[in-house]
């Protein structure tokens, strides 16, 4: 049976669109027994994303960010506090690579140019429907502009922090780290060998 006729009448309402848009998605499913079900699943998201771990092989550090998170907040973890890699929603018409770019510069204040793509990724597919598209990147310290810290017409407050590849590491162990973003560039690194 192909998917296009396991699915059918599928109806949207938008229950939600504050931040982002929270739509009830409504339809028919056919099981493989042949029974037809009407499912109703909520799905959650925005524009997509993109995020970047930088990387000095000289220093043998990265650059991470620290910043407020209600979903985190609400789940009683760190205060609400999560240290994550630079990111952002892509804007409409920009490409991924563009968006990586600016988001640095506005974050944590370098300037990057060459960027490598990892994958494009969905971090919780039962509920969103944003992509990440993840690169790294390598930074000089010459490539810093400025403090970084995001923008406060988005409201946005980052603290930028530069630490050793070693301790990012340990800050995984340590359940300091929880952003999936993060811990899957972090050990991209890792099995790559990139900072030896």
């Amino acid at each position: 049976m192909e998917i296009k006729e396991k699915i059918s009448n599928v109806t949207t309402k938008v229950v939600s669109n504050i931040w982002a848009k929270l739509e009830q998605v409504s339809f028919d499913f056919t099981f493989k027994n042949g029974k037809t079900e009407r499912l109703t699943h909520e799905v959650y998201g925005k524009n997509d994303g993109v995020a970047v771990l930088l990387y000095n092989s000289k220093s043998k550090k990265v650059i991470l960010s620290k910043q407020f998170r209600m979903p985190i907040f609400v789940a009683g973890v760190n205060n609400g506090f999560s240290i994550e890699v630079c990111g952002g929603a892509i804007d409409k018409g920009e490409l991924p690579e563009t968006t990586v770019i600016r988001e640095t510069k506005e974050e944590v204040g370098y300037h990057i140019s060459n960027v490598q793509k990892v994958c494009t990724t969905f971090l919780s597919p039962g509920l969103m429907k944003e992509q990440v598209h993840l690169f790294i990147a390598a930074y000089k310290d010459e490539d810093k502009l400025d403090k970084g810290g995001g923008l406060a017409s988005e409201n946005e407050e980052i603290e930028v922090l530069e630490i050793s590849f070693v301790e990012a590491l340990k800050l995984i162990e340590n359940d300091e780290i929880i952003d999936a973003r993060t811990i899957m560039l972090l050990q991209y690194l890792q099995i790559n060998k990139l900072l030896e």
